[in-house]
Parts: structure tokens; C-alpha cells; sequence
């Protein structure tokens, strides 16, 4: 393990934390993470969750229930087509855990995107007890079948789509995942700032990476261990309190 120089009072507490974790089967670890000074640490926060697709293979969701993890976001589908395939079995499963989940899409920027939300509508159910709706918006100049350079212009125009569409078709605000090169281009200058951002910072507290941007969710690591789930799963932190985690979870339905 890889443990940065922190004050001794903290480097107890973190590594306590962890011994913890790893003994008691607790659901996010704090992995390797570079610590900013002054900044919280994703331990801080007390509400963790996962998300998952297809690469987490079988999941025993009441082993990752009894872990500690608080929600889990699964992918769903991507562009127009293409529907995770395990998305059926971690939805049902997670909900039989009793466990908080939501599906998201991953935008593939060379489909019309009313298309896109309608695959998603598609393959994900209206159910009053799932989380809102996320959209995965992310730069992908390494895809092998869309070259698409994104204009800020016509990306948010595209994104006000789908983003309207689903807030209708499920009755909540969805959530907006970034990631950084994504958020410098495209949102920086506030666009969608009345929508939650669940943000990808793996190596600094997300103000290091977003600014002032106020976020909701924060995927911190990429290389984390869950009980429940073989190999690597993303972790992530709720910004917020136990009390504001509850309200979240009964916002409108």
C-alpha cells in the first residue's frame, strides 16, 4: 500500500478505516488515492456507492448489500442500440437486495439523440423506488466508429434532448455524469447548473478538477473492491449527510 505523508492523528484514523473495511466486509475502500491538503478525503463522506455494467460479471447484491453500500448505479445502454447485458440481471438484483439503484446511458455522439433516450426508455422501468436517471456524457476520440468532434453548441442541444426527455418520461431530474476533458469543454461555463453532476476525479477532491461547480456524486476511484463483486468496481461518495442522502432518495417520484 502506498500511503501518502499525512498528520499522525489522520494516518490512524485512515488506516484504521481501512482495516475496517477490508475485515468487516465495508463496501468502498479508500484506495490510492493522492490526498490534497485541506480537502476532504472520500472517507469523509459518509454515503458510498458503486456502479456497474457487464465487466462486474455476477454479482451477489445481498453480499454487496451487507458491505455497507448505500447505492449503485448501473449501466443500462449506450447510443441507440445497444443495451448493457447484464443490466437486467443487476437491476432485478439490486432491488431484491434492497439496495437504492439507478440506470444510466452512455451518449454515443453519432445517433440522433431522440433515438438515444428513447432506447433507454426503452430498456430501463418507471419505478418509484429507483434513483433519477443519469446521462453519461463523455469525449470519445478514440471510438472506432464515430469521429465526431463535439462543438459545444451542438452538444448541449443534443443533451437538452435527452435530458428533458427524461426528466418527463421518469419524473425526476436526471443526473449528469462527466468527466473532466468533458466538463472543461463543454460545461465549465455553467451549462445545465440546475442539474446534479456526479463527476470523475480519481486522483483530487473535485474542486482541484471542477471548480466551483457544486456536484452530487463523486467517482473517486477506479480500481476498488467490493464484497460481492470479483475484481474492480468504481466507488463513489454522496455529497451530503445521512439526512440529505434520505431527501435525495424521497425527492420527487
Amino acid at each position: 500500500m502506498c500511503v501518502p505523508r499525512l498528520h499522525s492523528a489522520r494516518l490512524g484514523a485512515l488506516l484504521a478505516l481501512t482495516l475496517s473495511l477490508a475485515g468487516c466486509g465495508g463496501g468502498a475502500g479508500v484506495g490510492s488515492f493522492d490526498f490534497d491538503e485541506g480537502l476532504p478525503h472520500p472517507s469523509d463522506y459518509p454515503i458510498h456507492g458503486i456502479d456497474v455494467s457487464k465487466y462486474q460479471g455476477e454479482i451477489d447484491w445481498n453480499a454487496v448489500k451487507a458491505s455497507g453500500v448505500k447505492f449503485v448505479w448501473i449501466k443500462a445502454t449506450e447510443g441507440g442500440d445497444h443495451a448493457d447485458e447484464k443490466f437486467t440481471a443487476n437491476w432485478t438484483g439490486a432491488k431484491m437486495a434492497g439496495i437504492p439503484h439507478g440506470a444510466y446511458h452512455f451518449v454515443y455522439w453519432c445517433r440522433p439523440p431522440g433515438e438515444e433516450v428513447a432506447w433507454f426508455e426503452q430498456n430501463v422501468p418507471v419505478e418509484d423506488d429507483s434513483l433519477p436517471p443519469v446521462l453519461d456524457v463523455e469525449a470519445t476520440p478514440t471510438s472506432a466508429t464515430c469521429h465526431r468532434h463535439l462543438e459545444r453548441e451542438s452538444t448541449i442541444a443534443d443533451m437538452k434532448v435527452m435530458l428533458e426527455e427524461m426528466e418527463r418520461h421518469y419524473g425526476r431530474r436526471p443526473v449528469i455524469y462527466t468527466s473532466v476533458d468533458f466538463f472543461e469543454a463543454i460545461l465549465s461555463d455553467g451549462a445545465f447548473a440546475d442539474y446534479p453532476i456526479w463527476v470523475r476525479s480519481t486522483k483530487h477532491h473535485p474542486s482541484v478538477r471542477y471548480g466551483s461547480r457544486p456536484w452530487r456524486f463523486w467517482q473517486f476511484q477506479a480500481d476498488g473492491y467490493t464484497p460481492g463483486i470479483v475484481g474492480h468496481v468504481d466507488q463513489n461518495a454522496y455529497y451530503g449527510s445521512p439526512e440529505q442522502w434520505q431527501a435525495f432518495l424521497d425527492g420527487p417520484k
